[in-house]
């Protein structure tokens, strides 16, 4: 009996030892037996640095500001271009008229105040003519004569001309020093009275340095104009003159 204690006691002090130098190769090893945890963000942190890059994101693309151009031909209108400039005006903004000769030398009052109040004005010929199927000399005689009405009535020289369908001659603009304005964008207006239809063909794709076509001839294109300004306004674009546009 006594044997069987003491080789029971012998086998406990092997187990001890055992179980001691298990723990001092560990040691050894530089293995650790405690138990690793992850310590995770919770998830309304996650969610909030989410909000705060979109929200640097929005203040940055609020900065950004779109310059487009805004231009009407084929007036003087005596029955809508002054409500035109009314509206303009309220709104101060700045647009470019390309005149037809004819009708500024019809209604000299409406292209002194086009002037007075800082807007472009520009040669449209002095019959709204396709250029491209006159002589050379018809054209030149076109646009000369409308440049001396305007500039009778401004005092002067028009530098910038659009040309009547978008139909240029050649190097004309290097004997009659003007610069020809053409367009980006155009919602022909002329074609329809439906003003919601005009609105949306300029403002759905609207892109920076966009020169827009309009008339001031057609009351609906009037409307058009002056809700296409507050709409786009409303986004923080600037309206500006087309000699801005096509100098920058």
């Amino acid at each position: 009996m006594y044997q069987l204690k003491k080789n029971q006691q012998k086998q406990r002090v092997k187990i001890l030892f055992g179980v001691l130098y298990m723990f001092c190769l560990l040691n050894i090893t530089g293995i650790s037996l405690r138990p690793v945890y992850t310590v995770q963000k919770p998830e309304s942190e996650a969610v909030s640095e989410d909000v705060v890059v979109k929200e640097d994101t929005e203040v940055k693309e609020d900065t950004e500001v779109r310059k487009v151009a805004l231009t009407f031909d084929d007036g003087p209108s005596a029955k809508y271009t002054d409500q035109l400039l009314d509206g303009l005006k309220a709104r101060s903004v700045k647009a470019s008229f390309f005149l037809i000769g004819q009708y500024a030398n019809d209604h000299p009052d409406l292209v002194e105040r086009i002037k007075k109040e800082g807007h472009l004005i520009g040669n449209h010929t002095y019959n709204h003519v396709n250029l491209t199927r006159l002589s050379r000399e018809e054209a030149k005689k076109e646009l000369i004569e409308t440049d001396r009405v305007i500039s009778n009535i401004t005092g002067e020289h028009v530098a910038y001309m659009r040309p009547p369908f978008g139909a240029w001659q050649e190097d004309l603009e290097v004997e009659l020093e003007v610069m020809p304005v053409m367009w980006t964008v155009d919602p022909l207006d002329w074609t329809t009275e439906n003003v919601d239809e005009i609105v949306n063909k300029v403002v759905t794709d609207i892109e920076e340095n966009d020169i827009i076509l309009l008339h001031d001839c057609y009351g609906s294109s009037v409307e058009a104009a002056l809700r296409i300004v507050d709409i786009l306004q409303e986004e923080g674009v600037e309206f500006v003159t087309a000699d801005e546009i096509l100098l920058n």
